[in-house]
């Protein structure tokens, strides 16, 4: 494909880099010369210096002839102008990052598809959703739907008195037939290396293990987690970012107890209007004596989104020292992010990656519905739409010669979630949910063209 990319940010040069691993030919745009330097000192691909908005730079970039323009400038103005150019110009789909949720919010209504916009991207509700689907699904250190909930990714760190500790996939669902979910990715403890579980693979003290469930699925595996489930009610937000703001919102919405830290009066006093049923607190939160004073160790979550990574984490740390049993920080520095679990923090969150993913989907192959990179592993989630001439219809999964670097972890039909087996016989129309390693991403693929 090819793909154009207006804006060598902190967004952009991360987009970039993963589209360049897929071998992607793939030109960036910005105004600034420093920003094109590192990125094709770093990168195999085409930069051009000028504004996204010149129709000169477009048509210097051939976005006539580009499957894929993607504006992720810092300018919402910017981003929303470039891509309507581009559509007007001969690019196939755009896709613009916004700031301004209303937007998102708003989108059916106002039909931005009309303006040459196919798509709306804000990093912002990513993470702000982020979160809330980490608090609702207490226990796990990393989430995602599929289909409102229908099936599930969750990953936990296996304990010394987890029900399947020592046991092979094999054993442990001979053990526990009736359970509605399946292990699609393993992480050895202290290792960097992806297994993709197969019925010999054996679970070990320490694993990170991520799984593929159903509706229900969570508490079943929870409860063989060796884990105590403790419900949360009270979090405590450190910093009035707009990811903040929104999750302030989002979790008042959901009935949660919150409080916000802010240390700028002015933004204090008007996030306190926009959050009446919010208690906001004028200060600075990497004061202990002030976390404290506000009764951090009687919280059950504490929530750092501050503009800066460190103080995220520092504070998430004191948090953590205070018995505070989830902790979420918000790191922009991606070395941090491959850090969270060795250094106590229980997810790290980063909006460069969350943005990265939503856009992925659209460069893949197949009818590729969601997908997702599944976090500090080298592997991806997809969900792929079956069609009638697909090469996986009217199949048994056992006699499908699925490559052993890939594992189908759940179907969607007809709206509901199945954890299917190897006599199970996929459909036109299913949703299949494939975990799969990079390498062989292009054959899986190939099974639902």
């Amino acid at each position: 494909m090819k793909i154009i990319i207006a804006g060598a940010g902190e967004v952009g040069f991360h987009l970039a880099k993963l589209l360049s691993f897929e071998s992607q030919e793939i030109t960036l745009l910005d105004t600034k010369k420093e920003s094109l330097v590192y990125a094709i000192d770093h990168l195999d691909i085409r930069v051009i210096k000028g504004d996204a908005t010149s129709i000169a730079v477009l048509n210097d970039a051939r976005i006539d002839d580009s499957d894929l323009f993607i504006a992720v400038t810092s300018s919402e103005t910017t981003n929303i102008t470039a891509c309507v150019l581009a559509k007007q110009l001969g690019a196939k789909r755009t896709i613009a990052r916004i700031s301004n949720t209303e937007f998102i919010d708003h989108k059916d209504v106002v039909g931005f598809s009309r303006f040459g916009i196919d798509e709306l991207i804000s990093p912002e509700t990513l993470a702000a959703n982020e979160i809330e689907l980490l608090l609702n699904q207490y226990g796990f250190n990393d989430s995602y739907e599929f289909e409102d909930g229908t099936l599930s990714m969750v990953s936990l760190r296996l304990s010394r008195t987890a029900s399947f500790v020592d046991k092979t996939v094999k054993e442990a669902a001979e053990l526990f037939p009736e359970l509605n979910f399946v292990p699609i990715a393993i992480q050895r403890f202290g290792t960097q290396y992806t297994i993709i579980p197969h019925g010999d693979t054996q679970f070990k003290e320490g694993d990170k293990v991520v799984f593929v469930t159903t509706k229900g699925g969570e508490e079943e595996l929870f409860g063989l987690s060796g884990r105590v489930r403790m419900d949360i009610k009270d979090v405590m937000i450190l910093g009035g970012s707009k990811i903040g703001l929104k999750t302030a919102k989002e979790l008042c919405n959901s009935k949660f107890k919150v409080k916000l830290v802010e240390k700028d009066k002015e933004i204090a006093f008007e996030m306190a209007d926009e959050l009446p049923e919010a208690l906001v607190i004028n200060g600075d939160g990497r004061n202990v004596e002030l976390l404290d004073e506000e009764n951090i160790g009687n919280m059950d979550a504490f929530i750092a989104v501050t503009g800066d990574s460190e103080t995220n984490i520092m504070s998430c740390l004191v948090a953590k020292s205070k018995g505070v049993q989830k902790t979420i920080a918000l790191v922009e520095n991606m070395d941090y992010y491959q850090l969270s679990y060795s250094i106590g923090i229980d997810t790290l969150i980063n909006k460069k990656l969350l943005a990265a993913n939503n856009i992925f989907r659209y460069i893949r192959k197949g009818e590729v519905v969601a997908m997702t990179k599944l976090t500090n592993m080298n592997a991806e989630l997809l969900e792929f739409e079956v069609k009638d001439k697909s090469k996986i219809t009217n199949k048994l999964i056992k006699d499908l010669e699925f490559p052993r670097s890939a594992i189908i972890g759940g179907v969607i039909r007809n709206g509901k979630g199945v954890i299917p087996l190897g006599n199970f016989k996929i459909e036109p129309g299913d949703r299949v949910v494939v975990c799969c390693l990079p390498r062989c991403i292009t054959e899986v693929e190939k099974f639902f063209f």
